[in-house]
């Protein structure tokens, strides 16, 4: 009986623990933090949601985009993001890469046919597509692309927007983010910012 009081307290005693730890780290640990951030910085907290000119918002019904976030772009006379292979493109709900190894049949082909169908949109050799153009990222949610895959979409977008390519090459300097504090990483556009100011830079061209 001693044995089985002593295993029941002991019970009691986890069970309480595993309670008081489950209130305080899984719930009111995570309301503390999203609180702070809501107050220090709603935007972020919000999910960074841009909206069509541009400006930050907390208002999902004005939002284009995440800056965040890389998407889908229909209109073949804007910015193409790099492919993507979360779900059929983009899909926050599934976040992930192709996982094929660089030697993998499979990639091999992919990357192939990619650089084939980028080359002749952009009307570039297909020794000068950069790798970003034909490889998705590991979450598939990249929202940035290489400058230099940015530079060789400057004609067609020009074109199709009628923009001056010097203005659209503008635009690109003037979204091109250096590398996170001057040593991480490397230099890249947002792709989001600089297709809605290209928009707005045709709309008022035109």
């Amino acid at each position: 009986m001693k044995d089985l009081s002593s295993l029941f307290r002991f019970s009691l005693a986890g069970l309480r623990l595993l309670v008081a730890m489950t209130l305080v780290l899984g719930l009111g640990y995570p309301l503390l933090v999203t609180g702070i951030a809501r107050v220090a910085a709603p935007w972020q907290a919000d999910g960074s949601l841009v909206t069509v000119t541009g400006a930050h918002t907390t208002d999902p019904d004005e939002a284009v985009g995440s800056a965040l976030l890389g998407q889908l772009v229909d209109d073949p006379t804007l910015f193409q993001p790099r492919p993507s292979a979360a779900g059929d493109g983009y899909d926050p709900l599934s976040s992930y890469g192709s996982n094929l190894g660089p030697e993998s049949p499979e990639l091999v082909a992919a990357i192939t046919e990619r650089r084939a169908e980028v080359a002749a949109r952009e009307g570039v050799a297909p020794d000068d597509v950069p790798p970003d153009a034909v490889t998705a990222s590991a979450s598939g949610l990249d929202p940035h692309i290489s400058p230099a895959y940015a530079a060789i979409q400057v004609a067609r977008v020009a074109r199709g927007t009628g923009l001056a390519p010097d203005d659209v090459r503008a635009l690109v300097e003037e979204h091109t983010e250096g590398r996170t504090l001057g040593i991480l990483g490397e230099p890249r556009v947002d792709v989001l910012g600089l297709n809605i100011a290209v928009l707005a830079a045709a709309g008022a061209a035109g």
